[in-house]
């Protein structure tokens, strides 16, 4: 401002010197050196305006670039579980009926995540609710299985960017385990419904007999709408002078005030567990909010001592996107409780680790990374998929889009297209789809002879293709989906269908799942796709 009244200043003495130079000038020159003095006048202050704009804007992205807006990581993350190692996080999620599986990802400022590595490459089941923990110096995850039985397994590694162990059977009941060390210097397996087990002292195998009951959990109050009791997802730190149990209550879909994070401590792993006055700690107060069913939470602390809830969230309106994982500030009070710090979840909050790289999590799609972006559903064959030079040649299996077991990424967008240059070997249909499951899924593909549509996995022809040649592209547009086919890759054709997605969601066809966007082939033969895109509309 200083500088602005100085310029000013000069400016008003400039006009008083041609002021007085105009009193003994004639009418003409007074006119053409009044014209000069605007010109001159102008330039000067768009000098000074100018560069006032630039610092503004700049001030604007410096602001945005200390911040974030949640989702964390939007798409299917469900069930988020988090480890600090020195500078470096790494976090898993419930795989379900994905595989690969149990996909590691790595960040250094929490908010920005790459996938390093997966845990599971064989089908087990449906993967629920992992714990992931460092232990004498290696790393562990611990997981449900249901599949034909409910059971718990164990995966470790030396790193966690793997290789990762064959899963272990622990051979117990019970879902969503977390392992703690004790204050008596025994290690434990917490289970839902406040249950546990003591470890043998190498973390894989429960000592037979140990198991116990704890905790009872908190009882919200009857008047809150929520699908059930639901004593899930512990996770237990000790930190300071007390164990600290954070839990799931009320069930993690149904309306959308269920889920909640509830918070109870004890001086000894063995209780007696004293829940938060203020519980919960997190928790979806209204349908009117962005965010629903918040819950699952995870605790995790930065190097310099702020510390933070991750945890997952349905978003309203896009329930069919999956859980999506959300952080949130939290701090300790001083009689040792933990608070929100009331921050909108839906509103920009203060970065956590200044320091970072910006990334994009689908920057390497077309190099058809399987495990870390790729994934299958159910059936993961790797004989039959062979990848050179960012095309993918995959093998066909079964006679329609869910037993082909396609191969699928997560988007996390409310708005996207997927596109492929696609060429079909042999007797197979070959194609682009959004899948939830094996009855609800929608596709467009082709053969030799004919363009598909696919709905609740049937195909219908809806066009002649007479080549064995096309570029696809499926789009997905706010739950419309549409499609278009090219013959060279530059002039496209919309085909004449269009479906409605809203409602392939967990709340209505259950399985815990989400719409992915992928790639397929069945039949007899092999499809190669090349050049694949993914764009956010």
């Amino acid at each position: 401002m200083k500088n602005v009244n100085k310029l000013y200043q000069e400016l008003s003495f400039v006009k008083t010197v041609f002021q007085t130079i105009f009193l003994k000038m004639k009418s003409i020159e007074k006119q053409l050196l009044m014209k000069t003095f605007r010109l001159l006048l102008l330039f000067t202050l768009c000098c000074m305006v100018m560069p006032m704009k630039a610092q503004r804007k700049a001030l604007t992205a410096s602001k945005a670039a200390l911040t974030y807006t949640n989702p964390i990581l939007g798409g299917d993350y469900p069930d988020p579980t988090i480890l600090r190692d020195g500078d470096d996080y790494y976090m898993t999620h419930s795989a379900f009926d994905y595989v690969p599986g149990l996909v590691v990802l790595h960040s250094r400022d929490l908010v920005h995540w790459e996938p390093v590595s997966y845990a599971l490459k064989t089908y087990l089941g449906s993967i629920w609710a992992p714990d992931i923990k460092k232990y004498r110096g290696r790393y562990y995850i611990y997981f449900t299985v249901h599949g034909t039985k409910r059971t718990n397994c164990v995966v470790t590694a030396d790193t966690p960017y793997g290789p990762w162990s064959d899963p272990i059977d622990l051979m117990i009941g019970d879902i969503d385990p977390c392992f703690v060390e004790g204050d008596d210097g025994k290690c434990y397996l917490v289970m839902s419904g406040g249950n546990r087990w003591t470890l043998a002292d190498d973390g894989l195998s429960v000592v037979e007999g140990t198991k116990i009951h704890f905790y009872d959990g908190w009882q919200y109050p009857t008047e809150w709408v929520t699908e059930g009791f639901c004593l899930e997802g512990p996770k237990l730190y000790h930190i300071g002078d007390w164990f600290y149990y954070i839990s799931a209550e009320g069930g993690t879909a149904g309306p959308p005030t269920s889920h909640m994070v509830v918070v109870a401590r004890s001086k000894s792993i063995d209780g007696p567990w004293e829940n938060m006055p203020t519980n919960p700690l997190i928790h979806t107060y209204s349908g009117t909010e962005q965010w629903w069913s918040k819950g699952h939470g995870s605790l995790i602390d930065t190097p310099d001592g702020k510390w933070y809830c991750v945890y997952h969230s349905y978003e309203s309106g896009f329930t069919n996107i999956g859980r999506q994982t959300l952080m949130e500030p939290v701090h300790f009070t001083a009689d040792g409780w933990i608070k929100a710090d009331g921050g909108d979840a839906s509103k920009a909050l203060p970065l956590p680790v200044k320091d970072f790289s910006k990334m994009d999590r689908h920057a390497h799609l077309d190099e058809f990374r399987i495990g870390l972006d790729w994934r299958f559903y159910k059936r993961f064959i790797p004989e039959r998929v062979h990848i050179k030079d960012h095309t993918l040649t995959l093998e066909g299996r079964g006679n329609n889009l869910s037993s082909s077991a396609p191969l699928m990424f997560i988007a996390g967008s409310h708005r996207y297209e997927i596109e492929s240059e696609i060429t079909i070997y042999g007797d197979v249909k070959a194609g682009l789809c959004l899948y939830y499951n094996a009855q609800f899924n929608v596709g467009t593909a082709f053969d030799k002879n004919r363009r598909y549509r696919y709905r609740r996995n049937s195909a219908n022809g809806v066009g002649k293709s007479e080549c064995t040649h096309l570029w696809l592209r499926l789009r997905n547009d706010n739950h419309v989906v549409t499609a278009l086919w090219s013959a060279d890759g530059k002039t496209w054709n919309r085909e004449t269908w269009g479906q409605e997605i809203s409602g392939f969601d967990h709340n209505t066809l259950y399985d815990f799942q989400s719409i992915l966007p992928g790639v397929f082939c069945e039949g007899q033969g092999f499809a190669t796709f090349e050049h694949f895109k993914y764009t956010e509309l």
